[in-house]
């Protein structure tokens, strides 16, 4: 195709405006993108008062300090243009809010906060960091204040058992450290660190427990940080021995004795009997019961009570046919799988009066 000469004027024309539109976009990102000596990276301790210097931006960024206020340097409006301020006519940028670490950046590492300064006439854009360093403001924190634990007294030595972590908002150096347990007989108490540097603990029985001797074990748990000083927070354990049927119910006397008169009527009282088991529940819960193992027939007439073991009499018994009567008790506890205890009871019949004299045969008329 052959363009006449306006046509081929008019071409050259417009490549030309093209050229120089594209030339004025770059030269205006090379302004916005323009970063005097490279990325300033300040640091500034979290919890610093108002006012404390981070760093001086006229003399980092090389600018004419008699420039600042008659071309509008400021800090680009922004998340974190509230933590921090710049004074127009040193250059001087300091804290003008309180910076809580935790409360911007969690558990990061690292707390990075990007800011940008602006100044015009030329327009320049200046950014940098100012990184956030963590101090020990917090303590190791529990979730509770207090654990429960319920260990069989049969468990043995060795067994574990993991115990909740603590929880500390600080980072690095300040975090959660490690445990300490109270000194006590039975436990000790077995640290571990993970890859994620995370700490956990576990308990480990030492001792084997007795719940006849303590039932509840009362003890303290403390989560210490690396900090300088360090900050330290505590629980409690209390561990609750759980009874296991290792006692035999056992009575006061193997032998007790008692009288009872011959006209004794029906629910009269005889003697009482009593046996302890030191075991928890109803591995201690006694129940009692005559045990009539050559079918006596004079056993039978005695009742005993299976809660409390008071025996009364059941029928009248006769001195002129039996003026003693042995009985063999059993205690036994309330478990699946019982366990019993016997003792005596020797019961002496008195006569009374209760036979008319009757002539002998041998004297008869």
């Amino acid at each position: 195709m052959i363009l006449s000469n306006s046509e081929d004027t008019e071409a050259m024309a417009s490549k030309g405006q093209s050229r120089f539109r594209v030339w004025i976009s770059v030269y205006f990102l090379c302004w916005l993108w323009n970063i005097a000596g490279g990325q300033l990276v300040y640091s500034v301790s979290e919890e610093a008062n108002t006012g404390t210097t981070v760093g001086n931006l006229v003399k980092d960024f090389n600018l004419n300090i008699q420039d600042l206020e008659v071309r509008g340097f400021h800090i680009v409006p922004g998340p974190n243009k509230r933590y921090f301020d710049v004074n127009t006519k040193t250059g001087i940028l300091h804290v003008r809010e309180r910076v809580d670490r935790e409360e911007i950046c969690e558990q990061n590492i690292k707390c990075s906060l990007p800011l940008e300064t602006m100044i015009s006439s030329p327009l320049n854009i200046y950014r940098f960091e100012i990184n956030v360093v963590d101090i020990n403001d917090n303590a190791p924190v529990f979730r509770t204040s207090v654990t429960h634990l319920n260990i069989t007294e049969s468990t043995i030595s060795g067994e574990r058992f993991p115990l909740q972590s603590a929880f500390d908002a600080d980072v690095g150096s300040n975090s959660l450290k490690s445990y300490k347990l109270s000194p006590n007989e039975h436990f000790s108490l077995d640290v571990q660190s993970g890859r994620d540097q995370s700490v956990s603990a576990e308990l480990v029985l030492q001792k084997a427990l007795d719940r006849e001797k303590q039932a509840v074990i009362h003890l303290t748990l403390t989560a210490v940080d690396g900090g300088k000083p360090p900050k330290s927070g505590t629980t409690e354990i209390i561990v609750n021995v759980v009874d296991i049927n290792d006692n035999i119910p056992v009575f006061s006397k193997s032998l007790y004795k008692a009288k009872i008169t011959e006209n004794a009527a029906p629910g009269a009282h005889v003697i009482t009997v009593q046996a302890v088991d030191l075991d928890d529940g109803v591995n201690g819960e006694i129940m009692y019961a005559i045990v009539n193992h050559n079918n006596d027939k004079y056993v039978d007439a005695f009742l005993i009570n299976p809660e409390t073991g008071e025996i009364t009499v059941k029928m009248y018994v006769d001195y002129e046919q039996k003026n003693a009567i042995e009985l063999r008790v059993q205690a036994k506890d309330k478990s699946n799988n019982p366990r019993g205890a016997h003792c005596k009871v020797l019961v002496e019949v008195e006569d009374v009066n209760d036979n008319i004299p009757r002539p002998d045969d041998h004297h008869s008329p």
